[in-house]
């Protein structure tokens, strides 16, 4: 279940944003995420036609209810996808600081370079109809965060930076902050529907929530920790951009967030794929329209990713 990704660079930021009482906050968020897991499962079990999340939303307030839903889920993961190109360039010129894109027509700095080089290697993947393939590699989330955890205790640890930082207590204006970046890490909701139609043991997909929300969870918490010891109120809205790049754990943390997002953007972009293509019944099944429909869709992300200038903006929008 890909409820652990790469909101695990954010948490840091959202502790120091509130302060080390605002911990509590990601722990109330993940019961309501996981409780509302539950109402999904139940909402599933009452109504066997239920397939998809808008589903849920018309069963309960009609059609309305549905393009609601459908319009909320959409947005959601339009926004999270597009934080995946700001990740990137972000990540990608703080390794490579010096890299521009400079012509005779355009003029771009390193970090708005390496957000349009990183849209055209993922364009091909979207292009897609088939995304079973990336479903696997989607799968390895989970590992990649514990690697980017550990990573990142390393460097602490032996590249001589060290756990004293403080933090505040708490800080009230960095609230809201703190619990967008937070609700930000249980954004998986639209795709329990699918999961648990695709279970054959139904029956245990509570248990299989109950332990995915609480490793999950562990690791989030365990992040934050970790980054605001390790640079308080100085840490970036992703954590990776204060590691030191001539050090090796930092560059395993680094280069792992960065196939991290790649091989979910097509996944988590699907749904919106689809339903942008249903406004065109008499259209979405032809390649060319879906071709120029799909990269129309990856442009304006890159333009979302150009304007908004930090990660952490992003997701407090």
């Amino acid at each position: 279940m890909n409820v652990s990704g790469v909101g695990i660079l954010s948490v840091p930021y959202a502790l120091a944003s509130g302060g080390w009482l605002s911990l509590i906050l990601i722990f109330i968020v993940a019961t309501a995420a996981f409780y509302t897991g539950l109402l999904i499962k139940r909402c599933m079990e009452a109504d066997s036609s239920i397939r998809t999340y808008p589903d849920i939303g018309e069963r309960a307030f009609g059609k309305i209810g549905r393009t609601i839903t459908s319009v909320f889920m959409c947005t959601e993961l339009y926004l999270v996808v597009t934080g995946f190109l700001i990740l990137e360039g972000d990540n990608l010129h703080n390794l490579f600081p010096g890299l521009k894109l400079e012509t005779s027509w355009l003029q771009l700095g390193g970090r708005e370079s390496f957000v349009l080089l990183i849209a055209l290697i993922i364009l091909p993947s979207v292009w897609l109809d088939n995304l079973s393939i990336l479903s696997y590699i989607s799968a390895t989330g989970v590992l990649a965060s514990v690697v980017i955890i550990v990573s990142i205790l390393c460097v602490g640890t032996f590249d001589e930076i060290g756990f004293q930082s403080k933090g505040d207590l708490l800080n009230w204006s960095g609230i809201p902050t703190s619990v967008s970046l937070y609700g930000f890490c249980y954004c998986a909701h639209p795709v329990f529907p699918t999961l648990y139609n695709s279970m054959q043991q139904k029956h245990q997909f509570s248990k299989v929530l109950l332990l995915c929300f609480l490793c999950s969870t562990i690791g989030y918490a365990s992040m934050a920790i970790i980054g605001y010891l390790m640079y308080g109120s100085e840490v970036e809205s992703q954590i990776t951009l204060n590691l030191p790049t001539d050090k090796m754990f930092s560059k395993i943390a680094i280069y792992t967030t960065l196939v991290n997002p790649l091989s979910k953007y097509a996944l988590m972009l699907e749904p919106v794929v689809n339903s942008t293509e249903s406004w065109f019944p008499n259209h979405h099944k032809k390649k060319h329209f879906k071709l120029v429909l799909r990269t129309s869709l990856v442009a304006t992300q890159v333009i979302v990713a150009l304007v908004v200038p930090f990660f952490g903006q992003l997701h407090e929008r």
